[in-house]
């Protein structure tokens, strides 16, 4: 082999290891550039991100607080069983709310929920609630609502408290048919 092969094929070697030094380094690189300069975080490994949202779960806490209300037009008593609880974004919470018939005939009711502050209601799932159906308290009936939730483990840090907030209202609607369904049976 001559001087001038041998110095083509060391040149060939030399671009070879650099191209794949190129590409070896561009991983690292866009991921600077993405994070750094462009603001995009990307996503990590499966092992390093259960990692990581592990610890800041476990790290950080919210605390919710839960208020109950009923409007003026429907005779129940209605407040949680608890005032404040403090959860783990991510992880699956119960509250309990009393509800209470202080009638003397059944009535049916809607529960309409709010979360504050309003940003956080994006962050805020429930994922059993007594407000997806109209409840029926006969008189004096007094029954336990449960709500589970999950707060999200994306809630904007600057959020440390989150208020839920019920409002029952009176379904006038229901409450008139199921008062009406015991008279139209009893006339034939």
């Amino acid at each position: 082999m001559s001087s001038a092969q041998t110095r083509g094929v060391g040149r060939m070697v030399a671009i070879a290891l650099a191209s794949f030094a190129f590409a070896f380094a561009l991983v690292p690189l866009y991921r600077i550039a993405c994070e750094k300069v462009f603001g995009i975080r990307l996503a990590s490994g499966a092992s390093e991100a259960a990692g990581s949202v592990d610890s800041a779960v476990a790290a950080r806490s919210i605390t919710v607080e839960f208020d109950g209300a009923v409007n003026p037009k429907l005779p129940w008593t209605f407040a949680p069983q608890r005032f404040s609880m403090q959860v783990q974004p991510g992880r699956q919470y119960e509250a309990q709310y009393l509800a209470r018939n202080t009638s003397d005939r059944a009535i049916v009711g809607n529960a309409v929920p709010s979360v504050a502050p309003a940003r956080a209601s994006g962050y805020f799932s429930k994922t059993e609630c007594f407000c997806f159906t109209a409840q029926t308290l006969q008189a004096g009936e007094a029954r336990m609502m449960p709500v589970r939730f999950v707060v999200s483990p994306d809630l904007p840090p600057e959020v440390r408290t989150i208020t839920l907030s019920y409002t029952f209202f009176k379904n006038a609607a229901q409450t008139a048919a199921l008062q009406a369904a015991p008279t139209a049976r009893a006339a034939p």
